[in-house]
């Protein structure tokens, strides 16, 4: 199978990982995220889901790196 080929399925199968994990784990709304809610105006700025989907990303391409 061509380079190409092999990277489309895989993108795919990332995709529907991350899918099904989002339908069973709610990500937002952590301790550490910041929520400012005045009159009929709602700020909200996700500190910490930030670093987690960051700490998860780097995670995984640390490990996809090595394994090529």
């Amino acid at each position: 199978m061509s380079g190409i080929g092999k990277t489309l399925m895989l993108l795919g199968v990332a995709i529907f990982t991350i899918g099904l994990v989002m339908q069973f784990v709610k990500i937002g709304r952590l301790p550490g995220d910041i929520l400012i809610k005045k009159g009929n105006t709602t700020f909200y700025f996700p500190i910490m889901t930030s670093i987690l989907v960051s700490v998860v990303l780097s995670l995984i391409f640390y490990v996809v790196g090595k394994w090529k």
